[in-house]
């Protein structure tokens, strides 16, 4: 659509086999007078990756959560204080080799350079949430085609990354299966007058399926649809629930659950979310980017707005205030994402 010659992207990773765990480094302060340099900083987070991993996996993020000094602990940046002792916990995700190799082959082969990779749901998290879900705790579901990934944050970074092999694909499939339709009509079935609560459906609505070959589109009663549609729906949140309880991670999500992610366009799906977590629901959208088409502010493009964001902080431009900022917006930082990505692709 910009109409430029795109040759290198910045790919979004997501799959079933993304798994994390925490941990932490320790370095001595060598700095003069002892006081920390980001050198310091660059070494405890070298000795916090520096962990044993199986030979089939590889790290994909090392997160810095928070800082101790000495014996001072909860500190969010120790640059340029004093101590002899330097500590860092990490939150680390990694992913499977030959996923992510083969990711990056299909992006090769199409023509384009990969130049960095990220996990697609921290794009999620960096335009979706607020910086007082980050604080006090949340859950942050990417609702996909093929995988549902999700993380927990608490005091403002994440402490748990997982996903698990189901997404609106398989509800697709579970229609296409239900009514005997192509996938393609239980797409379109599922988009257009899919739901994913029972009871917010009015029993006499009435919806038409969509025939093929030689068989007559009929009409069905949208509650039938519904009644394939939440079953899945539900399980998937069930899924996520279990793997939370079993990691004794219930307790952290204080502030609810934020639902994001192509899927989470089916109507009423926050109503079923809520009735499985038992915590406020809501849905994400990626935060308002002047210079983006109205069309991609949508739960669906929230990891790929999100990567832009990423990717523009990283080259040293400030990106357009989001959902973490608290700040008023001024007018010069609304344009300094269109102004990096003209100076990038143009």
């Amino acid at each position: 659509m910009s109409g430029s010659d795109i040759r290198a992207v910045s790919l979004a990773l997501s799959g079933a086999n993304i798994e994390s765990f925490n941990t932490n480094g320790q370095v001595a302060v060598t700095g003069r007078g002892r006081e920390i340099t980001q050198e310091d900083i660059d070494r405890v987070h070298e000795a916090a990756r520096a962990v044993s991993i199986s030979m089939d996996r590889e790290i994909l993020h090392v997160i810095p959560r928070s800082y101790t000094v000495d014996d001072q602990k909860g500190i969010r940046n120790p640059l340029h204080m004093t101590g002899v002792r330097l500590e860092c916990g990490v939150h680390i995700i990694t992913g499977s080799v030959s996923t992510v190799q083969n990711m990056f082959k299909c992006v090769t082969r199409a023509g384009y350079k990969v130049e960095r990779s990220y996990l697609g749901i921290l794009g999620c998290a960096r335009t979706v949430l607020t910086n007082d879900e980050r604080d006090l705790g949340c859950l942050l579901i990417d609702l996909g085609g093929g995988t549902t990934d999700f993380m927990i944050f608490s005091e403002s970074e994440p402490v748990f990354t997982s996903a698990i092999p189901a997404g609106g694909s398989q509800i697709t499939g579970d229609i296409s299966i239900m009514l005997s339709i192509p996938v393609d009509a239980a797409e379109h079935l599922k988009r257009d007058s899919g739901a994913a609560w029972t009871d917010a459906i009015d029993p006499d609505e009435m919806v038409i399926v969509p025939g093929f070959g030689a068989r007559e589109p009929v009409e069905l009663e949208r509650r039938k649809l519904v009644s394939i549609i939440q079953p899945r729906v539900e399980e998937i949140f069930e899924m996520v629930n279990e793997r939370i309880e079993k990691n004794g991670l219930k307790e952290l999500v204080k502030a609810g659950v934020i639902l994001t992610g192509g899927a989470s366009l089916i109507p009423h799906i926050d109503d079923c979310a809520r009735s499985v977590f038992g915590v406020p629901v809501r849905i994400g959208s990626p935060a308002t980017v002047q210079g983006l088409d109205p069309a991609y502010h949508s739960p669906a493009f929230s990891a790929a707005v999100g990567i832009a964001l990423l990717e523009a902080e990283r080259a040293g431009f400030t990106a357009e205030p989001g959902p973490r900022k608290r700040q008023k917006k001024s007018r010069q930082g609304s344009f300094s994402l269109v102004k990096w990505i003209k100076e990038k692709f143009f």
